[in-house]
């Protein structure tokens, strides 16, 4: 296989998120919050209201980079759970601190969405927004067991 030089990538936020407060608990799915991008892409965001959910792409900027790469991880941090390969895991420890997370789309005021579930602090650089149609539905999939476990 052949590996490609690359340059250095250049990433920009497009917006950031608002939250009501910063105590709130990002994983509440029910709670409501804002990404207000820049002004001049509000035309960028046309049409968008037409979608009842989008991908948010969004950057950890509160994860500490120690420098040295996370190869493996107790899901949650949790002894009891099985040590994992970090890209079977969604901590935010990836040598990319980059999250993603599908939300309901509420609504749109010019350059703000209202969106629910969004698990991003308050501050967060948005990265990317994307649509989700029916080329993103999975009718079964495939989860560990220790996963199960982490969602009850």
């Amino acid at each position: 296989m052949l590996l490609l030089p690359f340059k250095k990538i250049k990433i920009r936020p497009i917006g950031f998120v608002e939250r009501a407060s910063s105590d709130e608990d990002v994983k509440d799915k029910s709670l409501v919050s804002r990404i207000v991008l820049k002004k001049d892409l509000t035309k960028a965001l046309d049409s968008i209201e037409e979608f009842s959910h989008v991908f948010v792409i969004f950057w950890l900027h509160n994860i500490l980079n120690t420098g040295k790469t996370v190869l493996k991880v107790h899901p949650r941090g949790l002894a009891e759970l099985p040590l994992v390969g970090i890209f079977a895991t969604r901590a935010p420890v990836h040598p990319n601190p980059i999250g993603l997370t599908l939300v309901e789309l509420v609504k749109r005021e010019g350059n703000v969405l209202w969106v629910k579930g969004l698990d991003a602090v308050n501050g967060t650089p948005v990265l990317d927004i994307k649509p989700f149609n029916g080329w993103d539905v999975v009718m079964s999939t495939r989860v560990p067991k220790w996963s199960t476990k982490i969602d009850k």
